[in-house]
C-alpha cells in the first residue's frame, strides 16, 4: 500500500485535505518513470484549485505539480535524461497528483539529481526556476532590460523573488525589489545588498521608487500580487512597459481603466507556470529543465529556503504554515 494526499470537495485545505492509502500504481509503461516520492513543496498555487469549485463528482483528487524521489522502474523502450535509471535520485515538474509515495510521471519531465543537493533542495528545484526562466524571458523582449533599463519586482521576499533577483544579479539586469514589510525589505538588503528594496508599508513608496528609478525607462515590472498593487506598478512603468502577472495573492481585482493603458499604450502579460509545459518545444522543455537544475550549481541555492519541514501525516499542519503570513521560503512534506 501507498499513501497520498486526497481531497474531495472543495474549502480549506487544512480542513479538507486528508491522507488514504491507496494501491501502489502498477508497473510503468512505455514513456513513464515509477518514482517513490521522498519529499514534496507546497507552493501557494497548489492550494488554490482546492479553494475553487471542486472539478470532480466522481473521484478524489490529489494535489500538487513537483516532487523529489528514487526511480523505482522505468518503462519499457523509454528514452530517458542522462542521470535517470532505477534506483536514481530525481525530481519532477509538471506532473498532477505528486503528493504521493508513488507516481507515474511521464519520462520527459523527470531530471536527474546531483549527490551534493539535498531532498530540501531537490523538491524545488523545478517549479520555481523554470517559473524564473518564463519571467526572464518576457523582460528580455523589451531592449533596454539588461542595458540601462530597470525592472520592478513585487513579492521579491518569495523564494521565486529571490532566485530572479540571483539570476538578474548573475547577468547584471538592474532591478528594483518591492515587498510589504520594513523588516521583508531589510531581510533582502541584507541578502542582495546591491538591489534597492523599497517597502509598501511606508506611505512613501512610490516616491522611493522613482527616486531610484531616476531617469531610466522602467519597461516592465513582475508581479504575483495583482489588486490594487498592480495598478500602482502600471502607473510606474514607462510607456510601452509590460506588467507580467504570474500569480493572484490579492482577492480584489485589478482597478483599471482603459484610459490607463491606451494613453501610455502599456500592455499586461499573464504568465502560469502549468503552462509552460503546453507552450514550448520538447527540445526547449529539456532545455529549460537543465537550465533551472544549472542555478544550484551556480549559486543560487540561497534562494531555496525552506520555512518548515513536516511529514506527510501532517499535512494539515503544513498547508496551514504555507499560508501563514511572513513565512520566509517553502514549506515541505516529507515520507518517511
Amino acid at each position: 500500500m501507498a499513501r497520498k494526499v486526497i481531497y474531495g470537495q472543495s474549502g480549506n485545505p487544512a480542513d479538507v485535505l486528508s491522507v488514504a492509502e491507496v494501491d501502489v500504481p502498477g508497473p510503468p509503461g512505455v514513456g513513464q518513470v515509477l518514482v517513490r516520492v521522498h519529499a514534496f513543496p507546497i507552493h501557494i498555487g497548489d492550494l488554490l484549485p482546492i479553494q475553487g469549485p471542486y472539478p470532480s463528482k466522481t473521484a478524489y483528487l490529489t494535489p500538487g505539480i513537483e516532487a523529489t524521489g528514487i526511480v523505482e522502474a522505468v518503462g519499457p523502450d523509454t528514452p530517458v535524461a542522462a542521470g535517470v535509471a532505477t534506483g536514481a535520485r530525481v525530481s519532477f515538474f509538471p506532473h498532477p497528483g505528486a503528493w504521493s509515495e508513488y507516481v507515474l510521471v511521464p519520462a520527459e519531465f523527470v531530471v536527474p539529481v546531483s549527490d551534493d543537493v539535498p531532498d530540501s533542495i531537490a523538491a524545488q528545484m523545478l517549479a520555481n526556476p523554470i517559473t524564473v526562466i518564463m519571467l526572464r524571458r518576457e523582460l528580455e523582449k523589451h531592449a533596454t532590460i539588461g542595458y540601462n533599463g530597470v525592472f520592478l519586482q513585487t513579492a521579491a521576499g518569495s523564494n521565486v523573488g529571490r532566485l530572479l533577483s540571483a539570476v538578474a544579479q548573475y547577468h547584471a539586469i538592474q532591478h528594483i525589489n518591492i515587498v510589504r514589510s520594513d523588516v521583508g525589505a531589510q531581510t533582502l538588503r541584507e541578502r542582495y545588498p546591491r538591489v534597492p528594496v523599497v517597502s509598501t508599508a511606508r506611505p512613501t513608496w512610490k516616491e522611493e521608487i522613482r527616486e531610484h528609478i531616476g531617469a531610466r525607462p522602467v519597461p516592465a515590472a513582475v508581479d504575483p500580487v495583482s489588486g490594487t498593487l498592480a495598478r500602482d506598478l502600471l502607473q510606474l512603468l514607462s510607456p510601452g512597459g509590460t506588467l507580467i502577472t504570474y500569480g493572484v495573492l490579492a482577492k480584489e481585482p485589478i482597478p483599471l481603466h482603459a484610459g490607463d493603458l491606451l494613453h501610455t499604450s502599456l500592455g499586461l502579460r499573464g504568465l502560469i507556470v502549468l503552462r509552460w509545459a503546453e507552450t514550448v518545444s520538447a527540445e526547449q522543455r529539456a532545455h529549460d529543465m537543465a537550465t533551472a537544475a544549472q542555478l544550484i550549481a551556480r549559486g543560487a541555492a540561497e534562494a531555496f529556503d525552506v520555512a518548515a519541514q513536516y511529514g506527510i501525516d501532517e499535512i494539515a499542519q503544513a498547508v496551514e504554515h504555507a499560508v501563514r503570513p511572513g513565512k520566509t521560503g517553502t514549506v515541505l512534506v516529507t515520507i518517511p
